[in-house]
């Protein structure tokens, strides 16, 4: 175990931001850091737990740096610290943001990160909006400096148009995917978009597993049996993953974490990407072939591509030629984007006795659904009543990223992308362009 101890400089206290960098820091780190100070312990890797220290200039911190790496992990730590925390920066003006479609977890974090204004803070202004961001809604950001959404918002061109005549000069998305803006609307208006490029790749792929293998030993049927006294196996039985074949589509971070995991079980692992990444291959953890290779030899099929509209692109990548290549009895998971796969060619098949397991986090259709209690209402004909007709088919609502990890990792870039957009600076990868 390393140690090392500083004093707090700066006037304002280990305030939100210098906490919410060392959070986002200790949470790639291999080793675990622990702050003590006024005889209280905060996880290095927790954001919510550093504020609860409330160290404030004069306070005295020990930090604990713990693991395999702890010599080189400690120096990253004190480096970090030093720039953050003893370092006054210069102050602007107050950004003010309209945050659209919030619940109360995105609350818990985004209130704790904006509620200090002045130097070296993120100096927003927030305001929490029930509504989903739609052309109906779009009225209720007149007067803010930028908007923030998430996947289930809407930004074609007219709402963009509207967001510019009513003064919004920034666009933040709280998540990856961008499809649900229109770039060139917001080129034209002079709108910079920023994403979150990556927050946990191991929370989506850790979800996408889970599901899939909810769904391959049927855990969602054995849970609802053993509830009603139903001990019987019949109807559950599942399938090793030991010695098959993992098909990964889409080999960014993401669906490399997802293959590191398939490995784990005993699988080889393939995999189909527009742009392979040969560090993989060299390193032994997959190898590349042509998608129809994918179909016809994988057991199990993983999507971790993201959504590329137009000719040559990924909308609709399972379609009904691609199922007609792949085993009667494949498994099929997606936690990237939903129009990846055709459902009504997805349903199609699944009628056809297609599939041994089914698990969709996203699918086409769910965007009424996504985050919204619909318990009280009968669903009818969607397509999420369609499917939770299949036994073998698990449904989740759009959850894979929801992690503390992941939802620290948003909150902290998207006010780090406000705060950049505020005071001038380069967004950087973050940043949209048509």
């Amino acid at each position: 175990m390393k140690q090392f101890r500083c004093t707090v400089e700066n006037p304002m206290g280990m305030h939100a931001r210098p906490a919410a960098l060392l959070a986002q820091l200790c949470v790639g780190l291999s080793s675990s850091v622990r702050i003590f100070c006024n005889e209280k312990t905060a996880s290095g890797n927790n954001v919510l737990e550093l504020l609860s220290l409330s160290a404030k200039k004069g306070d005295h911190l020990v930090v604990e740096v713990e693991g395999e790496k702890e010599e080189e992990d400690v120096k990253k730590v004190a480096d970090l610290m030093c720039d953050t925390i003893f370092t006054e920066k210069e102050g602007v003006q107050v950004l003010k943001i309209a945050f659209f479609g919030t619940k109360d977890y995105d609350r818990t974090f985004f209130s704790e990160l904006s509620k200090e204004k002045g130097p070296g803070t993120y100096n927003a202004e927030i305001t929490y909006l029930e509504s989903r961001l739609t052309k109906e809604t779009v009225g209720l950001a007149r007067g803010y400096d930028a908007v923030c959404i998430f996947v289930n918002d809407e930004a074609p061109a007219e709402v963009i148009e509207t967001l510019h005549e009513d003064g919004v000069r920034l666009i933040l998305l709280r998540c990856a995917g961008f499809n649900n803006v229109d770039l060139k609307a917001c080129a034209k208006y002079g709108i910079k978009v920023a994403r979150v490029p990556a927050y946990s790749p191991y929370a989506v792929a850790e979800h996408a597993m889970a599901i899939i293998q909810e769904a391959n030993r049927r855990l969602h049927k054995a849970d609802r049996k053993v509830r009603d006294n139903n001990f019987a196996l019949s109807g559950l039985l599942g399938v090793d993953l030991h010695n098959k074949v993992c098909g990964v589509m889409g080999t960014g971070k993401i669906g490399e974490c997802f293959a590191r995991i398939a490995k784990g079980y005993g699988m080889s692992v393939i995999g189909w990407d527009a742009y392979p990444n040969r560090k993989l291959v060299e390193e032994g953890l997959l190898t590349y072939v042509e998608k129809e290779e994918l179909f016809e030899k994988a057991d199990l099929i993983s999507l971790h591509a993201p959504l590329i509209m137009g000719e040559g692109g990924t909308y609709h990548l399972i379609d009904e030629k691609a199922i007609s290549l792949m085993k009667d009895t494949v498994m099929l998971v997606n936690t990237a984007r939903g129009p990846l796969i055709d459902a009504e060619a997805l349903i199609a098949a699944l009628k056809r006795g297609k599939f041994h397991a089914v698990a969709l986090d996203v699918y086409e259709g769910e965007d009424e659904n996504v985050y919204t209690d619909r318990s009280d209402e009968a669903l009818m004909h969607s397509i999420t009543a369609r499917l939770q007709m299949f036994p073998q088919l698990v449904l989740t609502s759009h959850q894979a990223f929801f992690t503390r990890e992941a939802m620290q990792a948003i909150a902290v870039q998207t006010m780090e992308n406000a705060r950049n957009f505020n005071e001038g600076h380069d967004l950087g990868s973050a940043e949209c362009k048509a």
